[in-house]
């Protein structure tokens, strides 16, 4: 009986039906291609893998360093992503090379999007149906007691903190996006009556010339920087273990809940606070998209509607998990979970998309 039972699995697991030629259900894979930077990004993944597997889809997440690495893929026609993660100058690629499916008429939680979210341009870019909000990113500083004097730190007042804590400040190294994101923040403190300019294409004005203050900037302060800025963390999670270790009084995030998330995680010390660079915080929209080259489009759009739901939406928004905020109208919302969500920062758009690469460049050869 044991031979038969063997031999039975055997021809089962080769052919995948019954005896009676019934097929198996056999969960269906969508490949998820996302930054894989974050401990609290991935437990959150983990979790939609398990309420997905209900709808019998295997959710596969793809960890990432860096979207452009599947940009590439995909405008070269060799990547198997269903969903990618996106938003900036990576959906303007992609939306140049003509790579993604238009799935804003086809996802019904849409009609759930916050009304005030500013999601339908991307860095400057229309979205035009190409790419669906998924959540808020406000660029921000986490800082021990005492470092900062203001809630609103200024480019002088973050080379005050560096001058006393001298080699206890850093940022990531760009092109990181957060160490990208901290130079455009210190361009808006050193020019906040020019914000204007930085919603423009970078080849449509005089960027050499708006820019040469920054890097009077960073001449000054780069020596008083951790490691007198011959080096830098690799990434906001680098400075984080900084931080929290004793090495750096300060780390970076693109989450304006970290600072709770991290303490709630044991992951910094309690009593850490929260300031923006600049007046405002950098502020943009975090994108789901899905190729043309997806395999199971159908499959991804209905990922999509998992993510946009409101039990997805309110377990992402909360502090002791990721606390990636909603982009969900608030009405949606009102529950003793969403108790766990905080205030959002002033805030500013990011800047154009092509400033990225440009400042990543000209940072690249004056520092590296």
């Amino acid at each position: 009986m044991r031979v038969l039972a063997l031999i039975t699995l055997v021809l089962l697991t080769l052919f995948g039906t019954t005896l009676f030629g019934t097929p198996l259900a056999k969960a269906e894979v969508v490949n998820f291609y996302a930054w894989g930077g974050s401990p609290q990004v991935n437990s959150y993944l983990r979790w939609a893998q398990q309420e997905l597997k209900a709808e019998d889809i295997q959710l596969r997440h793809n960890k990432i360093a860096d979207a452009s690495e599947v940009v590439k893929q995909l405008i070269n026609g060799y990547s198997n992503a269903d969903i990618i993660w996106i938003n900036g100058e990576n959906f303007h690629a992609l939306k140049k090379a003509n790579a993604l499916l238009p799935i804003v008429d086809d996802i019904k939680g849409m009609q759930h999007i916050n009304p005030d979210l500013n999601w339908r341009t991307d860095f400057g870019e229309s979205v035009n149906g190409l790419e669906v909000p998924w959540g808020l990113g406000q660029f921000n500083l986490i800082a021990r007691p005492g470092v900062f004097e203001t809630e609103a730190v200024s480019a002088h007042e973050l080379m005050r903190a560096a001058q006393n804590y001298k080699g206890r400040i850093s940022y990531p190294k760009p092109p990181e996006f957060h160490g990208t994101t901290f130079l455009k923040s210190l361009l808006l403190s050193l020019y906040p009556e020019r914000r204007s300019v930085f919603q423009q294409p970078v080849a449509s004005v005089n960027a050499e010339e708006i820019i040469q203050p920054l890097w009077n900037y960073l001449d000054k302060l780069h020596p008083l920087l951790w490691q007198q800025g011959s080096n830098f963390p690799s990434s906001a999670g680098e400075q984080v273990s900084y931080l929290a270790n004793g090495q750096l009084v300060m780390a970076v995030s693109f989450n304006p809940n970290d600072y709770r998330t991290l303490v709630n995680q044991g992951r910094l010390p309690a009593g850490v606070k929260r300031y923006t660079l600049s007046d405002r915080a950098m502020t943009n929209t975090h994108y789901l998209a899905v190729p043309k080259t997806a395999q199971n489009p159908e499959l991804a759009k209905q990922v999509i509607e998992f993510l946009l739901s409101v039990q997805a939406q309110l377990r992402k928004a909360d502090t002791n998990r990721w606390g990636d905020p909603s982009v969900l109208a608030p009405q949606l919302l009102q529950t003793q979970e969403a108790s766990q969500q905080t205030e959002l920062l002033p805030s500013t758009d990011d800047f154009h998309a092509s400033w990225q690469a440009y400042l990543e460049q000209q940072w690249s050869e004056r520092y590296q």
